[in-house]
């Protein structure tokens, strides 16, 4: 093996080691957060907004896992540059594990539940199991240039190679139980958590109200709670216990509230089915979902704390310090505007932020859907923007008219005759007055609508179609509650949301 390549290799495997300490070390101590999550979060307030959005649009959900693998990438190229300097001596290998180390100290500061002595403590063990790794490594990878009279390797590359990657999938290992852990480790489970017994109830949702149950593939009427989108900028899921949780009404109002989680409990809690969708959503896209959240009306909240009339804007704050703004009149305006606490029939989980988060009617969730809530502030329009703002985002941000095709699927191949076209359409808050569909150049004809659930929830659409043999184009358009016809477009998602007509292409054969 040569001199360089093992150094560099002993370099990545210290790497590894120091990661997978790290992580083990998150997932087992509730004050240190993850190395990777906090260097993670540190990072992606300093994107510019067109990179941020761009990886959204990109990577969707998985926008994430790509952020913590680049993380990972240039740490691994890191140690390669510390191990074939540290041919030289221990200097370079020294300063970069440490100056690693205080950039990890640093970021973690900013991240909820952090301890400063655990953090530091966490940080030195990883950082000195990282070097330990590196001179043992270094001391292995040598050992295979050692020969004996005949020639032979005293220790062969394969035998070096093998006992150093058995190192590297160790702390792998070690690193991948920290990252469940952290997955998971909220004081309490939220299925723990009994939820109150709400003073105004849904009427259930059975098949009759549900046409996902006689179209096969049509997205059901209430989105299953493991299968509704997720988009933060949280690289791994706030802890929050909640028994120490408190939610904080703050800023401008009369009487600053304060409420633990039994006392926001203690408030009349109400079910409501609402759409909510994420700005970055595309034409056709499945960044929406539509849930039965309980929770307990926001204007009865903020009565409690007396809001002042030049209070124009109502700020929600994670407890990460993510913030979504929009018009406090809109709080008002709605008795389905809520602090949830409950999804589907149960606690909030974890990833859609137990214990409580803000549920708005009509607006993208990057101002008004505010998950693992902590603090409600009330400021001015002017006096306060959000996190999305300053990034090349709208400021107001209502859910545009739009409308999908779920049936058929794009480039499935149907049967000549009637075909089944299906999907859904939504407009929250004004609900959707009629749904069209056209066949390639052909007219647009209208299509049957399910009841909705309310008209703060899509509703599912059916039509039947003749199709002949060959390639067809199916599009949909939409038309809301005040008459007004869904945007034809195309518009990105940027900066307030995608506008355009859904169109699928099918193929049909005989």
């Amino acid at each position: 093996m040569r001199p360089q390549r093992a150094a560099a290799l002993a370099g990545v495997v210290a790497v590894v080691v120091a990661l997978g300490t790290g992580e083990l070390l998150a997932g087992l101590v509730a004050a240190v957060p993850s190395p990777l999550d906090a260097v993670g979060q540190v990072l992606i307030p300093r994107f510019p907004g067109a990179i941020t959005t761009w990886a959204i649009d990109t990577f969707g959900t998985a926008n994430r896992a790509v952020l913590l693998g680049a993380i990972v990438l240039v740490a691994l190229a890191l140690g390669a540059v510390a191990g074939m300097a540290a041919r030289n001596g221990p200097a370079t290998p020294v300063t970069l594990f440490v100056a690693a180390g205080i950039l990890g100290i640093v970021a973690a500061q900013g991240q909820p539940g952090a301890g400063l002595l655990a953090v530091v403590a966490a940080t030195a063990i990883a950082a000195a199991s990282g070097l330990a790794a590196l001179r043992w490594s270094l001391v292995r990878a040598s050992e295979a240039r050692v020969h004996d009279p005949s020639g032979g390797d005293v220790v062969s590359r394969r035998t070096v190679l093998g006992t150093l990657g058995a190192l590297a999938a160790a702390a792998v290992g070690a690193g991948g139980v920290g990252r469940w852990a952290l997955g998971g480790g909220v004081t309490v489970e939220p299925v723990d958590v009994a939820l109150p017994t709400p003073r105004t109830t849904r009427p259930p949702v059975t098949a009759a109200v549900d046409a996902s149950s006689q179209v096969d593939g049509l997205s059901p009427i209430i989105t299953p709670t493991d299968r509704f989108f997720r988009i933060d900028t949280a690289l791994s899921v706030p802890r929050v216990d909640p028994e120490a949780w408190r939610l904080r009404i703050t800023g401008m109002v009369d009487r600053p509230v304060e409420l633990t989680l039994d006392e926001l409990f203690d408030a009349p809690m109400d079910e409501v089915d609402v759409t909510i969708a994420c700005v970055s959503n595309e034409v056709g896209g499945d960044l929406i979902g539509t849930a039965r959240w309980l929770g307990t009306p926001l204007a009865d909240l903020l009565d409690r704390a007396g809001v002042r009339p030049d209070a124009t804007q109502v700020v929600g704050r994670s407890v990460d310090g993510w913030t979504a703004g929009f018009p406090t009149e809109l709080a008002f305006a709605r008795r389905d505007a809520i602090v949830a606490v409950g999804m589907n029939g149960e606690p909030l989980p974890a990833r859609h932020g137990f214990p409580a988060r803000l549920i708005v009617p009509g607006l993208y969730g990057y101002v008004s859907a505010t998950k693992w809530l902590a603090e409600i502030e009330l400021t001015s329009w002017e006096g306060f923007d959000a996190y999305w703002i300053p990034r090349g985002w709208a400021k107001e941000g209502p859910i545009k008219t739009a409308s999908r095709i779920d049936v058929p699927r794009a480039r499935q191949r149907v049967t000549t005759g009637e075909v089944t076209v299906a999907g859904v359409a939504w407009a929250p808050t004004t609900g959707i007055e009629a749904v069209e569909v056209q066949v390639d150049d052909g007219p647009f004809q209208p299509a049957t609508l399910v009841e909705p659930l309310a008209d703060t929830t899509w509703v599912q659409w059916v039509m039947a179609v003749e199709l002949a043999e060959g390639e067809h184009a199916l599009t949909v358009r939409a038309v809301d509650g005040d008459r007004r016809l869904q945007p034809r477009g195309p518009q990105p998602p940027a900066p307030d949301g995608a506008e355009g007509w859904h169109r699928r292409v099918v193929r049909v054969a005989t």
